[in-house]
């Protein structure tokens, strides 16, 4: 009983403090200027492997951005893909000369996936700016000036935001979910600590990459994004993160339960690189039902309900207001049905990730 109400105390507490600092972010925490008169060339790298179904659309993102066509290189590396991937690509640009296709046919060692795509595409790429984003997103228009505007001094590497796209429910709460998770990310961003990345919207300079051997010089993780941060900031650079509709990034949705379980197993593979204070964050936000299902037999229901209401009631305000800095709306239905998609998902992932299946990832298991 004690031990319960002193965990409730401090999980409001926290979250109280994580929603002040999230409503009353500090001036020019969001947005972006670019003042810099000449600017540089950049290079988008894209992995792809069977994206038939998405990788025009990508493409097309691109090349809306508002950024001169002569300042970008863009290279896709088909990683041996077993559908039109290719063909469709090469139909793209013909008439695009800044875009180039490089056909991934082997692995360096000791890297594989998506990491060994990128490494390659890296060794031809050349500009300062390495810009990495997957073959199923969409980048916003701005994306390009937003990242590269939080690039200074010692900060080699700025995540956007990025949320799944489609209107059924089970998308819909996926959405939340990314957007909530980047929020509390921000958070503690905004606090000058580094948190993770996300290898489908990120900047990183040349000057970094190649500080620690690029993907060939650190230990081949299938969360790639996560290691490469690790081993930048090992190296005394930091990182930047910016939580603005000018850096959201729409991705596909997994499309089923089973493919959102793999998704997030291979994501919690990768959270052991996190810093200590995000896994104390994470940890003990996921206490709360394991001793609020307990605190029924110490006290009434209806405390008990009282303390649930209170918890849905905090986070629906901040995700709100996570949604509206994304540029997007939500309804309080789908607020309120979202503690429900997020306790199950929980539960399913910790058994999930126990069972002694590989993970699948873009037709590959790991």
């Amino acid at each position: 009983m004690v031990f319960s109400l002193v965990y409730f105390s401090l999980y409001f507490l926290v979250f109280l403090c994580l929603l002040f600092f999230w409503v009353f972010r500090f001036k020019g925490a969001s947005g972006y200027t670019y003042i810099e008169k000449e600017l540089p060339k950049v290079s988008i790298l894209i992995a792809a492997r069977n994206e038939e179904a998405n990788i025009i659309n990508c493409l097309t993102a691109i090349d809306q951005l508002d950024y001169p066509k002569d300042k970008l290189e863009v290279l896709v590396g088909d990683d041996r893909s077993q559908d039109a991937t290719m063909r469709l690509v090469q139909e793209f640009i013909i008439d695009k000369p800044y875009i180039q296709l490089v056909s991934i046919k082997q692995d360096l060692g000791g890297i594989k996936g998506k990491a060994n795509v990128l490494a390659q595409l890296a060794r031809l790429a050349t500009s300062g700016y390495y810009f990495f984003t997957d073959a199923d997103i969409e980048v916003p228009a701005a994306w390009i000036a937003t990242l590269l505007s939080k690039i200074k001094g010692k900060t080699a590497i700025v995540t956007g935001i990025t949320t799944v796209k489609g209107n059924r429910w089970f998308y819909r709460m996926q959405q939340l979910d990314w957007l909530y998770s980047l929020g509390l990310m921000q958070v503690v961003a905004d606090r000058g600590l580094a948190v993770s990345t996300m290898g489908n919207n990120m900047v990183i300079t040349r000057e970094a990459y190649e500080a620690v051997g690029g993907f060939e010089g650190i230990p081949f993780s299938i969360t790639e994004d996560v290691q490469l941060l690790k081993h930048v900031l090992q190296k005394d650079y930091s990182s930047s993160h910016v939580y603005d509709a000018s850096a959201l990034a729409l991705s596909m949705p997994a499309l089923s339960l089973l493919d959102l379980l793999h998704q997030r197993k291979r994501w919690m593979s990768g959270a052991k690189h996190l810093p200590w204070y995000m896994w104390t964050l994470f940890v003990f936000s996921f206490m709360y039902y394991p001793i609020w299902v307990p605190f029924f037999w110490y006290t009434s229901i209806g405390a008990a309900v009282l303390i649930g209401l209170l918890k849905v009631g905090l986070q629906s305000i901040f995700i709100k207001i996570a949604v509206a800095r994304a540029g997007k709306t939500v309804k309080w239905m789908d607020l309120l049905s979202l503690e429900v998609y997020l306790v199950s998902i929980s539960i399913l992932l910790i058994v999930f990730y126990f069972l002694p299946f590989k993970i699948t990832w873009k037709g590959r298991q790991y």
